[in-house]
């Protein structure tokens, strides 16, 4: 049983959640009906491992710029205490630095900026790497980076984390939408370590924090990714996605959103943020806005909600259907608010900014 944030409800129900132990690990797709080759019989999170992504535009933007202060927010995948790669928004400067090029240097383990990440998070490129080039090309839509020597000298299991940081770090940059790696300004065909392959751009079909539902046969799945939720040492909440496999289906949104309501694997340290006695009725795309409608026997109208359910589900939504706004339904109704008293009762746009924690 998952691990859940809050005791939803008991007043009306009467029935306590008991909050039980969870743990998970990592890895992504993009195109359902793309055949996708079994791992090596031993494992079934093989390192070179990719999939196809449903859709490259649900992504959060890498930085905006507060206007107020001129100050760039950046959002960069850092690993945590748990080993999960986490989206974290940070507040820097620019300068003369291209955004890509920073948002890596901001990634080095113990590099010059490790003192600006939050407790709790750690780059996860190896200690001692410099960018020495960074270019992006409008044309092609690609980013290219060039890292010195130090790149090379990282633990071998830590090979799929830093490719995964650097593909969802980048690719959420505008009209960047693959990743080219230089070494010492020759072209790297493949990882150091465990022959990661990079032969093609590296986009966000390589995934995130892999796992496999129980009972999925490897080579008839497709993957969803869902966000969860997990704490600092300090107990400040922030979101983690996860791309899971699961059975094949025709209907990802949906799948994507019964996943979200299953939680996190028994073997994750994750919280679920959406109770198990929430039901998914449907879930539908038009034009731009996917509906969501829940049903739950347990929900008064005029009730608040739990706010990072309700953004976890817009997350999970947008990531997996490239839609850019998420209308939510409990129960047929539209008038839900959060616990911030923030309205739900018109379609909401993907936030822009995810995990801003305290440094």
């Amino acid at each position: 049983m998952s691990q859940y944030r809050w005791i939803r409800r008991a007043a009306w129900t009467g029935v306590f959640v008991v909050p039980l132990l969870t743990a998970g690990c990592g890895v992504f797709s993009q195109n359902t009906t793309k055949e996708i080759d079994p791992p090596p019989v031993e494992t079934q999170n093989d390192a070179s491992t990719t999939f196809a992504p449903h859709s490259m535009t649900g992504s959060e933007p890498t930085a905006s710029v507060d206007l107020k202060t001129g100050e760039t927010h950046m959002t960069v995948y850092l690993l945590d205490n748990n080993n999960y790669l986490a989206p974290v928004t940070l507040r820097t400067t620019l300068g003369d630095t291209q955004l890509g090029k920073k948002a890596l240097e901001m990634m080095v383990d113990g590099g010059p900026y490790a003192d600006q990440l939050p407790a709790g998070f750690r780059g996860v490129l190896p200690k001692g790497t410099e960018v020495i080039g960074y270019t992006e090309s409008e044309d092609k839509k690609l980013a290219t980076v060039d890292f010195s020597q130090s790149f090379a000298n990282y633990n071998a299991n830590e090979e799929r984390k830093i490719v995964e940081a650097i593909a969802w770090t980048l690719t959420g940059i505008p009209n960047v939408q693959g990743v080219e790696l230089r070494l010492e300004g020759a072209k790297l065909e493949e990882m150091p370590e465990q022959a990661y392959p990079l032969d093609r751009p590296l986009t966000r079909s390589v995934g995130i924090n892999l796992e496999t539902a129980d009972g999925v046969d490897y080579s008839q799945s497709v993957p969803v990714t869902l966000y969860f939720s997990s704490e600092t040492p300090s107990g400040e909440m922030y979101y983690v996605p996860v791309t899971r496999l699961i059975n094949r289906t025709d209907d990802i949104a949906k799948a994507a959103i019964d996943q979200l309501v299953l939680g996190p694997s028994e073997q994750s340290s994750l919280i679920g943020v959406v109770t198990p006695d929430v039901q998914v009725k449907s879930v539908t795309p038009q034009d731009d806005i996917v509906t969501v409608d829940l049903t739950d026997e347990g929900f008064a109208e005029g009730q608040l909600e739990p706010a990072d359910m309700l953004q976890a589900i817009v997350w999970s939504v947008t990531e997996n259907t490239g839609a850019s706004k998420v209308q939510i339904k409990l129960n047929g109704k539209t008038n839900i608010l959060d616990e911030n008293n923030v309205s739900y009762s018109q379609p909401v746009e993907r936030p822009t900014v995810i995990n801003a924690l305290k440094s």
